[in-house]
């Protein structure tokens, strides 16, 4: 019995000590080498994987089809009329600058002219103020004056002229930018029996009568003849 004991006790006795010698990975091992620092897994190295945070979709602006602009065609005025005239019954206002003698108002006489001191008979009917002015200031410089310089403007319009139905028919002086309907008020406005709707206008345009129907807002010239029509209902 001793003898078997002793046995079993030499058996562990060399497995103990072979365990102890191998190294291996048992339990007794206790000399195995120590990890190196890149073998080790420290807890400051598992972190989660950054997350990608998605980006917000920004939708790019279509662009719109080049369209060829319209450039805006300027608005032309109507034609005017031509000028005023000048004719007999206008009174011109001259100023001939440093020649206090010759600065006066002149009437356009019957024959269509002015009649100024040194010069004499000028010119008028027809023209504008400027043919005259042009007129004066060639004759002054003719031996009279050395650089002379005139301006000429209508001091006075030749007179209207207004007929038929209205209540104080005539001849009336011409006022600025007046219309039919003025030269009425200014003849004490229509007779009971006027037909508002027939007006004729009578105008002198280069040595002739010039007759059209018009509407009572029709622009009024120096010299115009307006005929009132009679109603006959």
């Amino acid at each position: 019995m001793r003898s078997s004991r002793f046995v079993l006790l030499a058996l562990a006795a060399v497995a103990l000590a072979g365990c102890m010698q191998t190294g291996g990975s048992g339990i007794f091992a206790r000399n195995a080498p120590p990890l190196t620092q890149n073998q080790l897994v420290l807890p400051s190295m598992l972190r989660p994987a950054p997350v990608r945070t998605a980006q917000p979709i920004v939708a790019q602006p279509i662009e719109a089809p080049m369209v060829p602009q319209q450039v805006a065609q300027p608005v032309l005025p109507e034609p005017e009329e031509t000028g005023y005239t000048l004719d007999s019954g206008d009174k011109l206002r001259v100023v001939v600058f440093g020649q206090e003698g010759l600065s006066a108002s002149y009437s356009v006489d019957t024959a269509g002219r002015i009649t100024m001191p040194l010069i004499g008979a000028v010119n008028a009917r027809g023209m504008t103020p400027a043919g005259p002015q042009l007129a004066i200031a060639a004759k002054l410089k003719n031996g009279f004056v050395r650089e002379p310089h005139v301006a000429v403007e209508v001091d006075v319009y030749r007179p209207f002229f207004i007929l038929g139905e209205v209540t104080l028919p005539g001849q009336y002086p011409y006022v600025p930018n007046m219309s039919v309907e003025t030269a009425v008020a200014i003849a004490g406005g229509y007779t009971p029996r006027a037909f508002k709707y027939r007006i004729e206008v009578s105008r002198p345009v280069n040595g002739m009568i010039e007759r059209k129907v018009v509407s009572a807002a029709y622009p009024v010239r120096p010299g115009d003849t307006i005929n009132i029509s009679e109603r006959w209902f």
